[in-house]
């Protein structure tokens, strides 16, 4: 195999191994000593600088039932074992037969990658839209793409990858898969001007959308949390106002605020039922709700309020087609404080704190491993 280096980066310094977090199922996941991979044909091999650690990963960890579908190992959306995440920053060393120079990338390269690799054949491919691709390749979930908890990682050849720009903090480049998914969330809400809208949840992705819906310029911009601190990094991300509904009524505030109304625009990114039917029903006739969250247990609400009583369009997102370049822009831009919303960063061998620092969600933003 012809594996392409450059003198500054031989390939002997790459070793033979590498350290990795690899899941073989719910709640059993291995630190491992694994072989680095090589990378074949038109392939990218990576040394990952830092790698995320998502909501989904922590619901993914505890066995949220909908994740992993059943326990016979043969999850939903994960196929054990794999080495997980799906989040990350890596830097360019080495390329298989032909990849050197793909999507203008050079040895030393800070990179981030979306995180679903397309097939490009399947029916959804065809027509366009790849992130709902049906073979639905993701990193670190499917074992034709592991991720990035190791220390190295390959691109495959039909990955969409990105080069960071020069001058923007490489660690940074972390966040531009969440916020990736923030900016399609936004645009699947068609914010106009004369919007109030209204972003339920203020986590690292909640952020993210307050930033992207701040540069639609909407009439009022609201941000809902139970934590402070969220509610303060909300208020520097753009938000005009901020209500913790531990101690108001939110849909009475927001009621308030639009003549009785209510909100002509409700995203809801918190993962909890009860934030579900607090937007059914502070939404405003003909109101558009978008849903972007990942769920550990079924959601019930009053679908007649979808449809006799609002006529409401309710949107769903998934992943982050067609908005890399943006999250990279807006993070070279400094439009996100990005140092209080990348909280903490810890070795590769501290994953299982990591996890559950996200599982809890009371002391972190976004979590970070560093392999």
């Amino acid at each position: 195999m012809n594996i392409q280096t450059s003198p500054a980066t031989d390939a002997s310094v790459i070793p033979d191994t590498m350290k990795a977090v690899v899941c073989h199922g719910p709640r059993d996941y291995r630190l491992e000593e694994l072989p680095v991979p090589k990378p074949g044909p038109g392939e990218v091999l990576v040394r990952v600088i830092l790698a995320g650690v998502c909501a989904s990963d922590g619901k993914c960890y505890d066995g949220a039932p909908k994740i992993w579908g059943s326990n016979d190992g043969q999850g939903r959306y994960i196929e054990p074992p794999i080495t997980v995440g799906h989040e990350f920053v890596a830097q360019v060393v080495a390329f298989g037969e032909g990849a050197e120079g793909r999507d203008g990338l050079k040895i030393g390269d800070h990179v981030c990658s979306e995180q679903i690799v397309p097939c490009g054949d399947c029916l959804y491919c065809k027509e366009g839209l790849y992130w709902l691709c049906e073979p639905h390749d993701i990193y670190g979930f499917h074992q034709r793409t592991p991720g990035s908890w190791a220390e190295y990682m390959v691109f495959p050849k039909k990955a969409l990858n990105y080069k960071l720009p020069e001058g923007m903090d490489p660690e940074h480049g972390v966040f531009v898969e969440p916020l990736g998914c923030a900016v399609h969330t936004v645009n699947r809400a068609e914010i106009r001007f004369n919007d109030v809208v209204v972003i339920a949840g203020c986590g690292s992705l909640g952020l993210g959308m307050v930033a992207a819906a701040r540069m639609k310029s909407p009439k009022m911009l609201i941000a809902l949390d139970l934590h402070p601190a969220r509610l303060e990094l909300a208020r520097k991300c753009g938000a005009d106002l901020t209500i913790n509904p531990r101690d108001e009524d939110a849909v009475s505030k927001v009621k308030e605020l639009t003549g009785g109304y209510g909100c002509d625009v409700y995203i809801e990114a918190t993962g909890a039922p009860r934030a579900v039917t607090q937007g059914l029903d502070m939404i405003r006739k003909r109101g558009r709700f978008i849903e972007f969250s990942v769920f550990r247990e079924l959601v019930t609400a009053d679908w007649s309020i979808i449809g006799d009583t609002k006529e409401l369009d309710i949107k769903g997102v998934h992943l982050s087609p067609h908005a890399y370049e943006t999250a990279i822009r807006m993070i070279a831009e400094g439009r996100l404080p990005m140092d209080e919303i990348i909280s903490h960063k810890l070795p590769l061998e501290e994953f299982e704190k990591g996890i559950q620092m996200v599982i809890d969600g009371s002391a972190s933003l976004k979590v970070t491993l560093r392999p």
